[in-house]
């Protein structure tokens, strides 16, 4: 919008001089200042309005509000477009937030899915020392012992230990508090041979001592998640501490497994297949065609 003022001022009586200047000016909304000071130009110079000192002060006074104003004005404008400018950011960005998150709850689900589905599906492939790490404790074996490590609060005292070691259970945790492990054991052990102790203040260890040592433990404790014992390997360094006999079974046992696992015969049905071939050729006249190897 533009407003043209034409103001041209008359004598009542004509003068020989020249006419004054008309006042013509456009105000442009995008710089009312300019308007303004030209108006105030044309009065000084066309009349006596601007010669006392009060009133310039008076207009300079207004002059300078309506700067402040519209300074004002200005400055709100901008910090209401940077505002609707972070809005808009956190707005896009909400979502992406959003979405990240979603996607990692749905990862820690599906892999507790996959964990409990691998435990539904059977047993484990063992840790370095033949038996299982779990949630809240830890255990290895050899033929002879099982050894499980607890971890507890650093700075543990010994005197708050609760360690119960039977025949077919075990029980160990903190005093006034729920046990750490409680259940029955997966085979007995020789609850004199066995004993505990606290390593560093931070760990409990615990020493079980099997009755049978020709077996292979599938858990420590019935009811946990069981170790694939096919797979179970025992250190080499033991083998040659062990006497002539007992080393020939443990040698024997990892044969049967490493056949089972490739799907072959054991030593025994290999044993029997030998005695049965021999026994066909020393008897060629018997029809052994049914024959079967139990």
């Amino acid at each position: 919008m533009a407003i043209i003022c034409d103001y041209e001022e008359q004598d009542s009586k004509p003068s020989s001089s020249a006419a004054s200047k008309p006042f013509k000016a456009s105000l442009d909304p995008a710089n009312p200042l300019g308007f303004l000071e030209a108006a105030l130009e044309f009065l000084g110079r066309e009349s006596d309005l601007f010669k006392s000192d009060s009133l310039i002060n008076d207009v300079n006074a207004v002059v300078r509000m309506v700067k402040d104003k519209l300074q004002a004005e200005k400055k709100v404008k901008v910090e209401t477009s940077n505002t609707k400018a972070e809005e808009k950011k956190v707005k896009e960005k909400v979502p992406v937030v959003a979405a990240a998150a979603a996607k990692e709850e749905a990862k820690e689900a599906i892999g507790k899915e996959v964990k409990e589905e691998d435990d539904k599906k059977g047993p484990r492939a063992p840790n370095k020392g033949n038996g299982l790490d779990l949630e809240n404790y830890s255990w290895v074996q050899s033929l002879q012992e099982v050894t499980v490590n607890i971890p507890v609060p650093h700075g543990t005292k010994s005197r708050f230990i609760v360690c119960d070691i039977s025949r077919n259970r075990v029980k160990v945790g903190l005093k006034g508090q729920p046990p750490i492990i409680d259940g029955e054991l997966y085979r007995p052990v020789k609850v004199d041979d066995c004993f505990w102790s606290l390593e560093d203040q931070k760990s409990i260890s615990v020493l079980l001592t099997k009755k049978d040592q020709m077996e292979w433990w599938k858990c420590c404790v019935k009811g946990e998640p069981e170790v694939d014992t096919q797979k179970a390997e025992p250190e080499s360094s033991k083998l040659s501490d062990l006497d002539p006999e007992t080393r020939s079974t443990v040698e024997k046992m990892m044969f049967d497994q490493r056949q089972k696992s490739m799907g072959l015969p054991t030593s025994d049905e290999t044993q029997k297949q030998d005695i049965l071939k021999k026994f066909m050729a020393e008897h060629p006249e018997m029809d052994f065609s049914k024959a079967k190897i139990s």
